[in-house]
Formats: C-alpha cells, structure tokens, sequence
C-alpha cells in the first residue's frame, strides 16, 4: 500500500497518535545510548521508554533523576523531547511544512486543527505559526528573566539552567536540574523562597496552559475581554479562581507558620504547579490529607485546550459547573457568558470526567495490590501520570515494571486525550442512523 493510500486511510485522530508514539520510541532509543548517560553506559530500554514518554508527554515523572544520572546530551534530547510534546507533533511538522513553502492539503489542515484543538479550520495554518512562534518567545523572555538568579545561584551553568527550566515550565513539563545540588528527585524545593525563580516559573507555567486560542484573542483584541470568544472568557475565569482559592487555602493553611515572603512564594507556586507543571517547592507528603486530596483535584482538572498542559481541561471543569447550575435551575440548556452550550459539549465533558476518574483509580487499585502501598498514595501516583503533572510522593522510582507500564499508558492517555483515543479506535465505523424507543430512568 503506498504511503499517501495509507495516509488517506488515517483519521486526523490516528495521525495524531502515532505521530506522539513514534517520537517517544524515537527518544526512547537515542536515550538507551551510552552518550545519553552520565556514566557512559547503556540505560535499560524500559528506563528510557519511560523518561522519553514522560518527556514527550509533558509530565515529569522521572525514574532516573535527570540532573545526575543523564549527561547534557541526554538532557539535551528530554528538553527537546519536552519542546516537541508542548506544542504537539503534529503542530510542529506542519509548521516546518509551513515556513517551507510547502501547501498544505485539507486533510493536513484538518488534522492541525486536532492537534491544536482549533475550533475551525479556517485560518488553522496561521493560528498554529503564530502558536510556535509565540511558545519560543515566552520560552526565550522566561529564560532572560530566569538568568540573573540561575547564575548567582549556580554561575556559568545557570545560563543552561535558566532555559531548561523555562522550557520545561511553559511546557508543563515538570522536568528539573536540581537533583545535582539539593539531592535527588528533590525538584525546586531548595528554590522555595527565591523569588526571582519561583515567581518567573509560575507564570511561565500560567501563561503556557491557557492555549494557543486565548493568546490569539489576548493579540486580537487586548483589554477588551467582552470582545473575547466564549472560550477564552471561561479559560481565563476559570484558571484565575482555580489559582486564587487554593492559594488562599494553601497562606492560611497549609504554610500558615511560614515567614510572610516564603508563605506567599509557596502558596502561589503550590497553587499553580499542579495544575499540569510537575515542580514543587515543598515536601507533598508534609501536606495535610486536605492539601493533597486539593493537589489531586487541581491535578485531574489541569490546563486549557490547545495548550501545553494536559488534564480534563478547566473548559471540562466549567461546562459540567454549567450543567449542574442548569439542573438546579430547572433550565433546558447549559450557559455561559450569555451563550448556549450545545448538549454534544455536555455530553464530552461527562465523557471525560469518567474516564479520567475511572482510569485514576482502577490504575491506583491494580498498583496498589501489586506493590502493597496505599491506596491513597497511589491515587496520587495515578493521578499525576493521567494529567501530566509529574508530581510524586516518591513513589515512582520504586515502582515495578507493571506499575511503571500502566503509569507510561496513563501518561500517552492523558497527553494525547482520551476523546482522540477513543475516536482514533472507532474510526470508520458508521454514524448512529436511528433511535431507538425513548423510555425515562430515574436518577438521583
């Protein structure tokens, strides 16, 4: 079969799939390679496939610390495995496809329009251009603001310090360096009160998971967030009070006998990181059951659409606030911002929910009878993987080569999407053509 016959068999969801999958093979391989280590030997395939997943996938579960066990070729590739997971495979090939001249085929176009989640597409080749564009410019000001502190704090090595964390932070990616100076899988939590890297992380975090869609309308149309798509407002409402009420929780709670400064500085970044991002300052298991059961949630709830954060999306979040404030108020359909959301969207949104919750904690269970840990750390371990968050109790590195198969699943699953998955799988099966008899059920 030749390639473009096998390329028109492909939904723009399958393209999608195996474009992720090839790139974590291809990263796990040049991983296993004696230059990719720091001592120069070769990295077990599983160790690699799993680092290169997580790279790819934008979560930062790691089983090697990645600052004393990979050499800065190895660390080179997870970086730009991590460039390429954020903006998407498929967005960044069709990019180049771009930029060379080369004219895009309506099949292409569609399958960037799903890479990106696009809401049409018309205009999708520019809007993913301006995305690219825009990524390596945050990335190139995050490195900028980061260096000062990087190199008072680590000298020369701070200028790669500085833009290795700032592209794994607007990636969401989780992925850090400190495991050489404050031990390993030890994240940032020597950083917590330094506020010229805390801070500039957490808005590298912020502005990378609310979607290449929302900057577009920040480009557009500026101030004036009445003129904002529907999209958008709900994006950046939602984002702002999934950070202000943690945060709030997290200063008068969690750190409330922290010094003024380091209280804010781990609120803020205690507030924002699980939301996808994978650093932390402080020590998770020292939270409250409270606090890590919020981690949790901000973890299962996650980014925004066409970003590049993973979880249930806050969009998800907020059509299902939507719908139940609907039933509560006995009206027919969904709103928001003064629009109607349509019953498919619901629907989705319901979809996801489940899935993401169903595979969390059938995930937790399997692990948790396989390695005889807690039900409730495992809920975390999961939990993390299913959003690419990267955040662990610890746990991962222990793990065996079960556990450690079902979280690289989980992190495929939650990268890619588990709607893409699903209609991947399903591709070509004929559309519902009737209705069956309608006969009421009562819920609740």
């Amino acid at each position: 079969m030749s390639g473009t016959g096998l390329r028109r068999r492909l939904s723009s969801f399958q393209i999608i799939i195996l474009g992720f999958a090839g790139v974590i093979l291809a990263g796990a391989l040049i991983l296993t390679l004696p230059i990719a280590s720091q001592s120069r030997s070769w990295t077990s395939f599983g160790d690699a496939l799993f680092t290169s997943t997580s790279a790819v996938c934008v979560t930062g579960l790691v089983v090697q610390d990645t600052a004393t066990y990979w050499s800065a070729f190895g660390q080179g590739i997870i970086l730009f495995l991590i460039q390429i997971g954020g903006i998407g495979v498929i967005a960044v090939a069709l990019f180049i496809a771009s930029i060379s001249g080369k004219k895009l085929s309506l099949m292409q176009r569609s399958t960037l329009q799903d890479s990106i989640s696009a809401q049409q597409i018309g205009g999708v080749t520019h809007l993913a251009v301006f995305a690219v564009r825009a990524v390596f410019l945050f990335e190139l000001i995050g490195a900028l603001v980061l260096l000062p502190s990087f190199c008072v704090e680590f000298g020369w090595a701070g200028i790669w310090m500085s833009f290795f964390h700032s592209i794994s932070a607007f990636c969401n990616a989780g992925f850090d360096l400190m495991g050489s100076r404050t031990g390993q899988y030890s994240s940032l939590t020597g950083l917590a009160g330094n506020p010229g890297i805390v801070i500039p992380i957490c808005f590298l975090i912020i502005i990378g998971g609310i979607g290449f869609l929302t900057w577009g309308d920040i480009r557009e149309h500026k101030y004036h967030f009445k003129r904002y798509r529907m999209q958008s407002k709900v994006i950046l409402v939602t984002s702002a009070v999934l950070i202000v009420l943690p945060m709030l929780w997290f200063f008068f709670g969690e750190y409330a006998g922290e010094p003024l400064k380091d209280r804010f500085c781990l609120s803020l970044f205690q507030a924002t990181t699980p939301r996808t991002a994978g650093f932390n300052t402080s020590d998770l298991s020292a939270l409250t059951g409270i606090g890590r059961m919020m981690v949790v949630f901000l973890m299962l709830v996650g980014g925004s659409p066409g970003s590049t954060a993973g979880g249930m999306k806050t969009t998800t979040l907020a059509v299902l606030f939507a719908n139940a404030t609907t039933v509560f108020r006995r009206r027919k359909n969904a709103q928001m911002f003064g629009r109607r959301i349509d019953d498919g969207t619901v629907k989705s949104a319901s979809t996801i929910l489940v899935l993401y919750l169903f595979l969390a904690l059938l995930s937790a269970s399997i692990i948790s009878a396989v390695e005889g840990i807690s039900l409730e750390k495992c809920i975390f371990e999961t939990g993390s993987a299913i959003a690419t968050v990267g955040l662990s109790l610890g746990l991962t590195p222990t793990l065996g080569t079960l556990s450690r198969i079902i979280l690289m699943i989980l992190m495929f699953f939650g990268r890619v999407g588990g709607l893409t998955l699903i209609y991947a799988a399903v591709s070509g099966r004929n559309a519902e053509v009737s209705k069956c008899p309608e006969e009421k059920i009562i819920v609740g």
